[in-house]
């Protein structure tokens, strides 16, 4: 078993992950909008969609969407809390019935046959932690797929203002005062973050050029100690995904960038717009156009979201 696979089995495996993933919305803004947004381009992508797997479905965000309206999902991840917590969602919604829930890596997609499913998807960048196994598992998720594609990724020009903002994820806090023990973390330790940054030029070059994000030996020495580390990262390109895509068969293939605008604006703007129910949907369907331009797909804030029809 590559490492990719056991450092996502570790860290995805944590007990609260099930619980803590499918609260995000509850709590960041960035999470609003990127969800806004890909559930968007998701629902205009249903027709003639019976079948769906969800590689990488985390807590259910998305298989319950489309389970309750009628398709049948078949509910993928590493991770048991998470599909625990996706089962217990959609018990609460009343569609366990049209899920089944298979836990798996995304690196083994042996079980299921080819064209088996009229959609897959995998949000959250999933495919990025299977590095350096990324575009094996494209191939072979878009190898299960009869009609459509849509795979959100980690964007790698996206990524990178990360490390020149050790304060960027304070400005999606819904709440100040919150309680979450994580959000609650990154507010309490702000000053200390500012006052340990240094802007890394070769950590940063050395991204945007290769677009592996973690620090290899770093996340292997923490795995190899018993730790649970973050995952190794692969941030994709847009023409490099295009790329990929096209070469497996996809065809029309659209990119965006959940996030591109939000992240322009300060957090001052963003709480105003958020506490009032008008002004956040008038500014998700805004966000949606301007993220859906292809000028701006590679400055989404985490991801990069394509999809595509299969040729058949």
């Amino acid at each position: 078993m590559d490492y990719s696979q056991k450092i996502s089995e570790r860290h995805w495996n944590m007990p609260d992950k099930g619980e803590r993933e499918s609260i995000r919305e509850t709590l960041y803004i960035d999470d609003i909008v990127q969800k806004s947004h890909i559930e968007k381009s998701l629902l205009s992508n249903l027709g003639g969609v019976k079948t769906v797997f969800d590689g990488g479905g985390g807590s259910g965000r998305f298989s319950i969407l489309l389970a309750k309206r009628g398709l049948k999902v078949t509910h993928f991840d590493i991770s048991q809390p998470m599909l625990d917590k996706a089962r217990e969602l959609a018990e609460r919604e009343g569609v366990l019935d049209n899920i089944t829930f298979v836990k798996g890596a995304l690196e083994n997609l042996s079980a299921f046959g080819d064209q088996m499913f009229d959609l897959v998807i995998s949000f959250d960048a999933p495919i990025s932690y299977t590095y350096p196994n990324q575009v094996d598992v494209i191939h072979n998720l878009v190898r299960l797929a009869r009609k459509k594609v849509l795979f959100s990724v980690s964007s790698r020009l996206g990524s990178l203002p990360y490390f020149a903002d050790p304060l960027q994820k304070i400005k999606f806090i819904m709440d100040e005062n919150t309680d979450d023990p994580w959000a609650r973390a990154i507010l309490d330790h702000a000053d200390a973050a500012l006052a340990r940054f240094r802007f890394n030029k070769d950590f940063c070059i050395n991204g945007l050029d290769s677009g592996v994000f973690g620090g290899e030996q770093t996340v292997l020495d923490a795995y190899d100690r018993g730790e649970a580390p973050w995952v190794i990262t692969y941030g994709f390109l847009p023409d490099e995904l295009a790329g990929i895509l096209d070469k497996c068969g996809v065809r029309n293939i659209r990119l965006s960038g959940p996030g591109a605008f939000a992240r322009t604006l300060p957090r001052e703007i963003l709480l105003k717009i958020f506490s009032d129910e008008r002004q956040r949907t008038d500014f998700l369907e805004f966000c949606y156009a301007f993220d859906s331009n292809p000028s701006v797909c590679g400055m989404g804030k985490d991801n990069l979201l394509a999809a595509g029809d299969v040729l058949a």
